[in-house]
């Protein structure tokens, strides 16, 4: 508890005289262009916002750790996961993904899952969401996506037309529809969801072996979730009402957990399994490569100041460390570039410095200069390479494994199009009260769309999953199954 008030400062360390009254001509002004404290309080105050995410505006985050609790290094040779009861500190920011920075925490929406492991050899981010797939699986098309979510540019109105348009026309959209409609559409609490790496992922070991794997963080909460009604309701008492729960759980020290597991597909079974494993809108069987159990995470502090610490926080998947690589998923690969880019413009070239974002290790490039540099600027060290002045150099043996690839550059599309499949699949394991309420999520999402070309190009979709599906929508809409398609 501080016992004496500092003295009040200007951001250049002058002592402030008057806060209270603007330096004026006589007491009636007008005010002064001197005031230099005045014009820079104003000036910052301009400045607070910077621009908000453009998808994932909306979130919460807290610090804690992850503890190896299983031998995995016959898969990876990441330090962090190099021997059993290692404990590496971390960050995570949980957030919706379509909303505004004020939106609420309770509607129907993706919830992103992402972790910053402060490793050793340097920051490791793991960029997920709470759903193991996704709605495309092209990168070129999420610009076009996201535009689907956001307001109307003329009436500034959310635009259900715009989604389900978009939607209908991507067929490959139908299986994370159908788990965004599902119970599991709006979980209860950030604390109460699985999270997933979602796209395919490379771990190599010290021999340079590698495996494909996804990752898995099964929540030791439990699942909760909420129904339509009680999300609407939450929207409207308590928009904060995950962010509130997250941080009141850890401040009472009941510490949120999660056990992470992963999926491990040997290289050349890619090559015949009978999904493209590399398409981040399908899923690996558990039958086929069970879980395999690598660590527990435990979320233990909340932020000291929540725009120092969550909104400054940056993540991009192409943020990698020795032993952990990417895959060919055509998703992952236009991430690795738009995250990182979306930092530099939102928050600035010098985001990786911010205290939050900083590796715990040290940190030795050429990179000089930009806004906002804040620390030495690297001196008056070697800035450039090759050089023989002993800068830092590259290590050989830390360099990403190889894999081959061929073919014809040009503009493909993946060869594996069944998008009905695993959407069926996850329709069936329901329960008859599940697929029920699927339903009419689902139709209510779907009502106010005003053309019915939509809604039966979107309900053919449903309808090839499963005819059941189909069949239940089509006619809670008042609407029949094309006869082409019976």
């Amino acid at each position: 508890m501080q016992t004496t008030n500092k003295k009040l400062t200007t951001s250049w360390g002058a002592p402030v005289g008057d806060n209270q009254n603007s330096m004026t001509a006589g007491s009636r002004g007008p005010t002064l262009i001197q005031d230099v404290h005045l014009l820079e309080k104003l000036a910052h105050f301009n400045r607070e916002r910077v621009p908000e995410r453009v998808v994932h505006a909306k979130g919460a985050g807290a610090h804690g750790f992850f503890e190896v609790t299983n031998d995995v290094t016959p898969y990876t040779k990441a330090a962090f996961l190099s021997e059993v009861g290692k404990r590496t500190p971390l960050f995570v920011r949980f957030s919706t993904v379509a909303g505004e920075n004020g939106s609420a925490d309770s509607v129907r929406d993706p919830r992103g899952f992402a972790v910053k492991f402060y490793t050793e050899e340097g920051n490791y981010d793991l960029v997920g969401n709470n759903t193991p797939v996704f709605f495309i699986r092209d990168a070129i098309k999420f610009p076009d996506f996201i535009h689907t979510q956001k307001r109307h540019p003329k009436t500034h109105l959310k635009n259900p037309n715009a989604v389900w348009d978009f939607w209908s026309l991507s067929p490959e959209s139908l299986h994370q529809v159908t788990i965004l409609m599902s119970d599991r559409g709006i979980p209860a609490t950030y604390r109460h969801m699985h999270g997933f790496g979602s796209h395919t992922f490379k771990w190599v070991n010290e021999d340079g072996d590698g495996v494909w794997i996804k990752y898995h963080f099964k929540t030791e909460q439990g699942i909760k979730n909420l129904t339509e009604e009680v999300g609407t309701k939450l929207a409207g008492e308590n928009p904060d009402h995950h962010t509130e729960d997250l941080y009141h759980a850890i401040e009472h020290g009941d510490y949120p957990s999660w056990k992470v597991y992963v999926q491990i597909m040997p290289l050349e079974d890619a090559n015949t399994y009978r999904f493209d494993p590399f398409d981040v809108t399908k899923v690996w069987s558990q039958k086929d490569y069970p879980l395999v159990e690598v660590g527990r995470m435990v979320l233990n502090r909340n932020p000291e100041n929540y725009f120092a610490e969550v909104e400054q926080a940056t993540f991009s998947p192409g943020t990698l460390v020795p032993g952990i690589d990417v895959s060919p998923d055509k998703m992952l690969q236009g991430r690795l570039f738009a995250y990182h880019d979306a930092h530099r413009y939102r928050v600035g070239a010098n985001h990786q410095a911010l205290p939050i974002n900083r590796a715990k290790n040290e940190v030795n490039n050429y990179q000089r200069d930009g806004q906002m540099r804040f620390d030495d600027n690297g001196g008056d060290s070697v800035y450039y390479e090759p050089n023989s002045l002993n800068g830092p150099t590259e290590s050989p043996e830390d360099k990403q494994a190889s894999y081959s690839v061929s073919g014809v550059a040009e503009s493909v599309a993946y060869d594996h199009n069944d998008h009905y499949t695993q959407a069926g699949d996850l329709y069936r394991l329901m329960s008859e009260n599940e697929r029920n309420r699927l339903v009419k999520n689902i139709v209510g999402a779907m009502a106010p769309v005003e053309s019915d070309e939509i809604k039966l190009r979107q309900i053919t979709h449903f309808y090839k999953a499963d005819p059941e599906y189909g069949t239940k929508v089509a006619e809670a809409l008042g609407l029949k199954i094309p006869q082409e398609i019976r």
